[in-house]
């Protein structure tokens, strides 16, 4: 079998680790090993903050709804409940920015929510 030497891809490789760690510290931008490390670091923590980025906004979405709802009078819990049973399909992050910018309309809201409350009970 012939030798393999690997040599414009193992250049390559190690190129774009040394790029992608470029503005680390010491020879974490420099070496090898210790840019590789940093790399696959930074790497694993940008995966788990896309993940924790999505239950972030949820929940600054429900505190936003939340402090709406509390302010027309209705708990969180049946606002949400009453939208269901009203059938408006509206998530959370688009309620949030009703609670945030118009508050005429999400009065509107809260009042068909409590319709809707008031049929089913």
């Amino acid at each position: 079998m012939p030798r393999v030497k690997r040599g414009t891809k193992r250049r390559a490789s190690r190129a774009k680790t040394l790029d992608r760690a470029s503005g680390y510290f010491l020879t974490k931008s420099k070496l090898h090993r210790a840019a590789q490390e940093a790399v696959e670091r930074g790497l694993k923590f940008a995966y788990i903050g896309r993940r924790q980025k999505k239950r972030d906004f949820r929940a600054l979405w429900i505190v936003r709804i939340s402090a709406g709802c509390k302010a027309a009078g209705l708990s969180y819990s049946k606002f949400i409940n009453g939208l269901k049973k009203a059938g408006i399909t509206l998530d959370r992050k688009m309620l949030a920015e009703v609670a945030a910018n118009d508050e005429a309309g999400f009065r509107q809201l809260v009042q068909k929510a409590q319709a809707a409350l008031g049929n089913a009970s």
